[in-house]
């Protein structure tokens, strides 16, 4: 079994040659035969000012044949990012898709659990809301905006999972090829909660398991008022045409 790893990037270069490392250590080290020789990481990066494009240029002549990467001509957006490096991924022949934060605020050690989780789902994600599951370094006001996400998600949507805004997700490829992202209208973090409420409506079975989610520890939060708004946004407007469909 292939699977791919997919990190949209934007001014991550603190960060990424940490984060790439991590992965591939893992990988060869507590992988099992889903990851170790059939890793593929796929680095999407949105024309970053701090040179992270260039950065994923040498590690992929680095580590020959693990690392792809696509260079946008500016920052089109995280939901954006992830159907490109999706499209790529199947392209490889990866049947298992992985996707994470740049910002080492995911535990790579985490990638073999959530893998294996798919032997009993079809999605898992790495939740920071389950029993066990925390977050390091949120104030109180992404707390309580966060909590605000979730629940409107749940009562909203129905959607029943704890963290429907967890970019560390795995999921099948046949799950990917069915649920039309081209058709997909959310951007940002938005796109997240968008593609499991899809996932859902098809009767994909979702499990999580518990991660620990740290704060960066170098470069600059993505996180915005304005993706907390599109993210609430989305909620409402996939609640109406679920309505009127």
């Amino acid at each position: 079994m292939k699977t791919a790893v997919i990190i949209p990037t934007y001014n991550e270069a603190e960060n990424l040659e940490i984060l790439v490392e991590k992965i591939l250590e893992s990988a060869s080290t507590r992988g099992d035969s889903s990851t170790r020789g059939g890793l593929k990481l796929i680095v999407v990066d949105d024309n970053s000012p701090d040179g992270t494009g260039k950065i994923a240029d040498k590690l992929s002549l680095k580590y020959k044949n693990k690392i792809i990467v696509i260079h946008r001509e500016g920052k089109i957006g995280l939901g954006t990012a992830y159907k490109e490096g999706f499209k790529k991924a199947i392209k490889t022949g990866a049947d298992v898709f992985v996707t994470m934060d740049a910002d080492l605020s995911h535990n790579p050690l985490v990638i073999p659990k959530l893998i294996n989780l798919l032997k009993y789902c079809d999605v898992a994600i790495g939740s920071r809301y389950v029993v066990d599951g925390q977050i390091i370094g949120f104030n109180v006001w992404r707390k309580i905006l966060s909590g605000v996400a979730q629940l409107l998600s749940r009562s909203l949507l129905g959607i029943k999972v704890k963290d429907s805004t967890s970019a560390y997700r795995a999921y099948k490829k046949n799950v990917i090829n069915s649920i039309d992202l081209e058709n997909i209208k959310s951007d940002g973090y938005s796109f997240l909660i968008e593609v499991i409420y899809r996932c859902l409506r098809k009767d994909y079975k979702v499990k999580e398991i518990p991660i620990t989610f740290g704060l960066r520890e170098g470069g600059v939060s993505k996180i915005s008022k304005k993706e907390i708004y599109k993210s609430l946004v989305t909620i409402f407007r996939l609640k109406l045409t679920s309505l009127f469909s």
